[in-house]
Formats: C-alpha cells, sequence, structure tokens
C-alpha cells in the first residue's frame, strides 16, 4: 500500500446505514454474512461539486465573462452571462447532489463495494487482492479522495465508474472513493485490510512453494476450499440494477 496512507481510529457511519441505492438482497451489492463491514459512507454534496463537477472552475469562468462585459460597458451582456452561470452552478450542485444521494460506499474484510449510478443503479465489486496500491489526496476539513490503483489487465471502464474514478487514467481506470470524511482514517483501514489479506495470499504461496519442493504438505493452514458463489474470486465486476 501506498505511503500516503496515515494512521487514524476506525470509522463507523450509523447515519448512512440502511440508507442509499436498494441494493439489499443482490450479492453483487450487498455484503455477505461471513464479511465483516468496517466502514459505509458517500460523498460531500458540497465537495463533491467542487471537485468532481468543477463548480468553482464554472463559477470563477462566468465571473472573467461578467467583469469583460462590464468593462466594455456592456452591460445587458453581463446581466446575460450571470443568469447563465447561475443555471450552470444550479445544475451542477443538483447532479452533485442527485450523485452523493445514490452513492454508497461499503468497505468489507474482503472486498470494496461501490453502489453507484445516478440514472441507472451499478454495483462495482473490488476485491481487496486486487488492489496494488491506494493513494489519498486531502481536500481539507478532514476530506479527501481515495483512489485504487489495481493489479491485473484493464477490468473496469472509465465511464461505468464516472464521477467515481481517478481523473485522467483511461487505460487503466482507478476506481476512487470520492470527497469521503475522515479520509485518513478510512484509508488505514483499507490499508490494514489490504495488508491482512496480501500476507494470507503470500502464506498460502509460500506454503504451497515448499510443498512443491518436499513432495508432501508440511505443517500450516491449508487453504480454504472455495464456496460456491464465494464473492472473493468473483473478480472486478459491475451489473446494473
Amino acid at each position: 500500500m501506498s505511503n500516503d496512507l496515515h494512521e487514524l481510529p476506525e470509522l463507523d457511519h450509523p447515519d448512512v446505514a440502511g440508507h442509499g441505492p436498494a441494493a439489499d438482497g443482490d450479492p453483487m451489492g450487498t455484503p455477505a454474512p461471513d464479511e465483516k463491514v468496517l466502514w459505509k459512507g458517500r460523498p460531500d454534496r458540497s465537495l463533491l461539486a467542487r471537485t468532481a463537477f468543477h463548480s468553482w472552475s464554472v463559477a470563477i469562468y462566468f465571473v472573467v465573462l461578467i467583469g469583460l462585459a462590464l468593462a466594455f460597458g456592456n452591460a445587458a451582456g453581463a446581466i446575460v452571462c450571470a443568469v447563465l452561470g447561475v443555471l450552470g452552478l444550479a445544475v451542477l450542485q443538483g447532479l452533485a447532489w442527485l450523485s452523493a444521494r445514490s452513492t454508497l460506499y461499503i468497505l468489507t474484510n474482503e472486498r470494496l463495494i461501490m453502489r453507484i449510478g445516478m440514472a441507472i443503479e451499478t454495483r462495482i465489486n473490488v476485491p481487496l487482492k486486487h488492489v496494488q496500491a491506494a493513494h489519498l489526496k486531502p481536500r481539507g476539513k478532514g476530506h479527501g479522495d481515495i483512489a485504487l490503483e489495481l493489479n491485473g489487465d484493464r477490468l473496469l471502464g472509465y465511464v461505468l465508474l464516472w464521477p467515481h474514478v481517478r481523473p485522467w487514467k483511461f487505460a487503466m481506470p482507478q476506481p476512487m472513493l470520492r470527497a469521503i470524511p475522515d479520509a485518513e482514517g478510512v484509508a488505514k483501514q483499507l490499508a490494514d485490510a489490504c495488508s491482512a489479506f496480501n500476507r494470507i495470499e503470500q502464506n498460502l504461496t509460500e506454503i504451497k512453494d515448499r510443498t512443491a519442493e518436499t513432495g508432501k504438505q508440511e505443517n500450516g493452514p491449508a487453504p480454504r476450499p472455495a464456496k460456491a458463489g464465494e464473492l472473493a474470486d468473483r473478480g472486478l465486476r459491475g451489473a446494473p440494477a
């Protein structure tokens, strides 16, 4: 995991429990009985509007247009720009509100579940064994973004993930938890969950290697047989509701 992940106490968000997209009963969108839910959360609307929908950049753009119109004595043009700017910002704020309301991130000890989709709900599963690194970007007041760098081939589409994706990573899209509160604490939990999983994988690999060399099974934990429909081995998947 990246050194960007700092240590903070574990988080719990009871205010989002039971809320968000209705994916109950769907194994792709709901934690299994044998999974431990570590954290639940959703983006902060105002921060999402600023960072994902670039509301501040749009506001500055229209302020510049209004200033230029007034500088050239075009009061009518300034009024038109002001009206268009207000309408544009209202649309962006509405999209941010809808995106935050329709999003629920769930981190378990096996995977990250992303229930996303403003029009059609999509459920993205990211098994923690596929997380190669995580990158935390603080956004102030404890909020931040966490982008997940995945190993293996490209398995997720940029358009499918947007806006919950790291910008400009088109070739290998990186799922991103956007504008979440107490981002450092969530990053720490994610780092701990991934490192524990990777230690198990490494231990099993070493046991298999020693068995192949000696021709017999050595003492140690045997790999757990996969159960039918086991979530951790399904890979990265997303399906519309």
